[in-house]
């Protein structure tokens, strides 16, 4: 069977998974307020996640799964999540979590098959911590990052720069990334939800964030992979930065990505998107149209943004 692909040369071969709406943070970026109504809702049962995994993966033959949210370290049933996401076969699977509950959890998902996660940090303070997750315990996520590198799992932090929020925090989480020897990515703040017609007065660009950077560091760029989202960077000293730079140098042409939410809707694009639904999708011929519908989704150059909050769609 031919494969799904674009005119572009563009297929799916990454599922980004929003296991729930939920999320015990309240980051500036992603929502206006308290989200706690929706930690009343039902989640979604594990068959019925891997029910869609399997059939999107029997056509995709994915490569990489991430498991978002919300806050996917609040689903009851992650680790036996992982573990069936291991028997269908998908040789990558990776969680973004903002670490608040990995200190707990770091070691069983590790056992059930987890490889990789990716850390949400904006500080490196408490006050700023507070600033932009509208909470406090910027401890207890350092305390799960180092619980992650314990467990052997491959550790990422990703840091959402905000001009005049937090901008001044770049120097100091750059630091304790480099510290533990792991990777950091600096994220241009993105044009959903409540800031989908305002991001532009709080984007921290590429350049500045390379700017910043050098005055504390040397470094060489690295040849960026093919379908990735970040460029990186290597300093004198063997560490590795990267930039998520979806406004200054979209990575939209070669993008892979598929996202699927808890309701079964899958969505080609977080820009301008609407949700196609795989629940009912009982064929593979009807399967492999509402793919090929969503992969038509897809922006052709750049990122466009959505009035779609985060906790909808995952990051």
């Amino acid at each position: 069977m031919p494969d799904i692909i674009d005119r572009y040369g563009r297929t799916f071969k990454t599922l980004r998974v929003s296991l729930l709406s939920a999320c015990n943070l309240g980051c500036v970026y992603c929502t206006l307020g308290e989200n706690t109504d929706m930690f009343k809702k039902a989640q979604a049962p594990v068959e019925r996640f891997l029910d869609h995994i399997a059939r999107l993966h029997k056509e995709l033959d994915l490569e990489t799964i991430r498991l978002t949210g919300g806050e996917p370290l609040l689903y009851h049933d992650l680790p036996l999540l992982i573990k069936g996401i291991g028997a269908i076969g998908i040789p990558e699977i990776k969680i973004t979590t903002n670490g608040f509950l990995l200190e707990r959890l770091a070691r069983p998902l590790k056992d059930a098959g987890l490889q990789s996660v990716n850390v949400s940090l904006d500080a490196a303070e408490e006050a700023t911590f507070y600033r932009m997750s509208k909470r406090r315990g910027l401890q207890k996520v350092l305390t799960g990052i180092e619980a992650a590198i314990e467990a052997g799992l491959d550790v990422k932090i990703n840091t959402v720069i905000m001009r005049d929020l937090n901008d001044d925090q770049l120097l100091p989480l750059a630091r304790f990334a480099f510290s533990k020897n792991i990777q950091i990515r600096f994220l241009e703040v993105m044009a959903m939800g409540h800031l989908h017609q305002q991001a532009g007065q709080y984007l921290y660009t590429q350049e500045e964030v390379l700017n910043c950077m050098a005055t504390a560091y040397s470094f060489e760029p690295e040849e960026r992979k093919k379908s990735a989202t970040a460029n990186y960077w290597r300093t004198s000293g063997g560490h590795s930065f990267g930039i998520i730079a979806n406004e200054s140098e979209p990575f939209c042409h070669d993008c892979n990505r598929l996202r699927l939410d808890a309701q079964g809707n899958i969505y080609g694009c977080l820009s301008s998107n609407n949700p196609i639904s795989v629940k009912d999708a009982g064929s593979s011929e009807v399967l492999r149209s509402r793919l090929s519908q969503a992969l038509q989704q897809k922006q052709a150059l750049k990122f466009t943004g959505s009035e779609l909050s985060m906790l909808e769609i995952g990051g």
